[in-house]
């Protein structure tokens, strides 16, 4: 597999050798890439999928299978689990798969999801159920459990060295045009990964989301011109492969201190996210009226920097 064209794992270097880890959604696009890079650093890896259609109908066994059968081709140690991530049960054997296999866990990252893309007026309820539901339910219940046991582990004296990656999106961080289920639910997993690296540092566990861009289902389809592959065996800069680095180099011992951190990772470019923070301000020291609160935030906006655009803005 040629690494220079992001069609398979870079040079292996072992950063991951022992670690027990849980890629969610990892049958397709960037899930499956970041499970065959783990297990290409030395990882044990529980590879999750539904095997659901890209608006979440159905489910298939064949997605999850293909890609444990790809690591262990290569020489790798993986297994399925195809259970919903999004339901109790579901998210708690994914837990349960891991030590009941390798008998430990190290690094889940959160990466399962749909989309249901519809401009807000058209947009059912539940389809905004649904999207939401499987974005967060899906992050925050493999976390629930995950961090059960790493909680019960610090408390025997075992102390974890462990690792989330939870999945935003730039239309989480910006928004995007006919995605608003999408968009809430992305930036809602940015503040749940916050809270959880505040709750979890004292059982020794990390918290961290990324937002890729990246060609997979999800976006081969609504962005076509710039995901497209290029025809002339150049750099391949929206494989999904580009982002795998930075998520194996998060769930291993290496980023250790790195926590509660948002990034943007794209084709060779990797950002630090620096998030929301306090701009111009004006204190009257009283209260406004409504007229002097206007007046107030025009001359704030005036000073204030420009706002990203939002994707899909014309």
């Amino acid at each position: 597999m040629n690494a220079a064209t992001g069609s398979g794992p870079g040079p292996a270097t072992g950063i991951c050798a022992g670690r027990v880890v849980i890629v969610t959604g990892a049958g397709r696009g960037l899930g499956r890439a970041h499970a065959r890079a783990y297990a290409a650093e030395g990882a044990r890896v529980v590879v999750n999928d539904l095997g659901a259609g890209l608006d979440g109908s159905g489910s298939s066994g064949g997605p999850a299978h293909g890609v444990v059968e790809e690591i262990r081709a290569a020489g790798g140690e993986a297994v399925a689990h195809y259970g919903d991530v999004a339901t109790p049960d579901g998210a708690a054997s994914l837990v349960t798969t891991a030590l009941e296999t390798y008998g430990r866990l190290d690094t889940l990252v959160n990466n399962a999801g749909f989309l249901r893309d519809r401009m807000l007026v058209n947009l059912e309820e539940d389809d905004w159920d649904a999207v939401v539901r499987v974005h967060l339910k899906g992050h925050f219940l493999p976390l629930k459990h995950a961090a059960a046991h790493w909680r019960t582990e610090s408390k025997a004296g075992r102390a974890p060295r462990a690792c989330v990656i939870n999945t935003s999106s730039g239309a989480g961080l910006s928004g995007s045009v006919g995605q608003g289920c999408y968009s809430a639910a992305k930036a809602g997993i940015l503040g749940l990964t916050l809270v959880a690296a505040a709750e979890l540092a004292a059982y020794g566990v990390r918290v961290n989301a990324i937002a890729p861009a990246a060609r997979t289902r999800m976006t081969e389809r609504t962005f076509a011109d710039t995901m497209a592959a290029p025809v002339d065996g150049g750099f391949d800069a929206m494989a999904p492969e580009n982002v795998s680095p930075l998520v194996v180099w998060l769930g291993s011992d290496a980023s250790a201190g790195v926590t509660g951190r948002v990034f943007e990772a794209e084709a060779g470019r990797i950002t630090v996210m620096e998030g929301w923070r306090p701009g111009p301000g004006a204190d009257k020291g009283a209260r406004w009226s409504a007229a002097e609160a206007g007046e107030a935030a025009l001359k704030l906006l005036s000073r204030a920097e420009t706002p990203q655009p939002v994707y899909g803005a014309r």
